[in-house]
């Protein structure tokens, strides 16, 4: 995946919502190769160069990203063909139909919900719904303030992950809305179903049931009993994001030499200068509850469910190495200040162990 969350707005009143400040006409649409400069542009006004997508700071690879299917963008322009606003979908997961949708942009003087939610509809409701490749969406909301969280309901999405301390403030520097890392509050939507068997760690049953409650598709749910196996071998991808200092590491497949494997991994993280660690678990693998208490005795804590993650849904765990900054999280929904509580509560229980 790629780092990010729906990005943040500035013009917001003091309860998080968009303040109309532009009026005028545009017209929102499907990418064009000759939107690319344009987009770019909004990158550099909203961020200068310190995004950590890179994607969107190469024209080129932008325009070829839209073609390929590794990326659809739906696009606002004003009369004069002005790119003022985007937001896009791309592959960030290791399942190549679960798609992110991130990287919303509207320039500073054109920023109001109309043209926000906008530009969402048409890539929720036309663009997306077209594209066979596209199964499942998912959006990192950041939490330094409640619109993105507001707007991921037009999706509509279901929480069901929070990820603590993920962005650094500085990303948000020209927005002078951060104090401290940013949380963010993931939200899923189905767009194809997928019914499936899961496990549930034992430790994390109660809130996985939960979560799983409200989720828009179909899962038949079991409890994780069984040890790790001694005939498999733990596969593991470490990526580095260096501009945030967040370590990821995706594990399809876990066996006996789990703990040790988590080990190498994290000592190469801490080498590239990570901060954050997060552990992707496979829900599928009826020996989750062992792995997941590996990780808990390393000090890491519950994230939540991620749907779809592996194709099977993932179980994503977390570890800091830096300030949690939980009375800085703003949260939208009852349902995710329930689940940061027990994410805070797991977190105090990691730092004691």
């Amino acid at each position: 995946m790629e780092i990010d969350g729906i990005a943040s707005q500035k013009g917001l009143n003091d309860s998080g919502e968009a303040i109309d400040r532009h009026e005028g006409n545009f017209c929102i649409d499907s990418f064009r190769p000759a939107d690319a400069e344009g987009i770019v542009k909004l990158f550099q006004a909203t961020y200068g160069e310190h995004y950590p997508i890179r994607l969107f700071y190469e024209p080129e690879e932008l325009i070829t990203a839209n073609r390929d299917g590794r990326c659809f963008t739906a696009v606002a322009r004003n009369n004069a063909g002005r790119v003022i606003g985007a937001s896009h979908i791309y592959r960030s997961a290791p399942y190549a139909g679960l798609y992110e949708n991130g990287a919303a942009i509207v320039l500073e003087e054109y920023r109001n919900a109309k043209i926000i939610t906008g530009i969402m509809s048409c890539l929720f409701n036309e663009i997306t719904p077209r594209r066979r490749e596209v199964e499942e969406l998912w959006a990192e909301t950041v939490c330094n303030h409640l619109f993105t969280q507001k707007l991921a309901l037009t999706f509509p999405g279901i929480d069901t992950a929070i990820e603590v301390a993920l962005m650094p403030a500085e990303t948000y520097g020209r927005e002078r809305n951060a104090f401290g890392r940013v949380a963010t509050v993931n939200f899923f939507r189905c767009y194809v179903s997928k019914p499936h068997r899961i496990f549930f760690p034992p430790a994390y049953e109660a809130v996985l049931q939960g979560i799983y409650g409200r989720l828009d598709d179909h899962r038949e749910l079991a409890v994780a009993a069984a040890p790790l196996p001694a005939s498999k071998t733990t596969t593991a991808e470490l990526k580095v994001f260096h501009s945030a200092v967040v370590a990821r590491i995706n594990i399809p497949m876990t066996g006996d030499d789990f703990g040790a494997c988590i080990s190498v991994l994290e000592a190469q993280a801490r080498k590239e200068q990570a901060i954050v660690f997060q552990a992707f678990l496979n829900l599928s693998e009826p020996w989750i509850g062992a792995a997941v208490d590996i990780l808990r005795k390393r000090g890491y804590f519950f994230g939540g469910a991620m749907p779809r993650w592996f194709d099977g849904d993932g179980l994503l765990m977390q570890k800091l190495a830096c300030p949690p900054n939980f009375e800085n999280i703003a949260l939208f929904l009852d349902s995710s200040k329930e689940l940061l509580a027990f994410i805070q509560q797991d977190w105090e229980c990691a730092v004691r162990s």
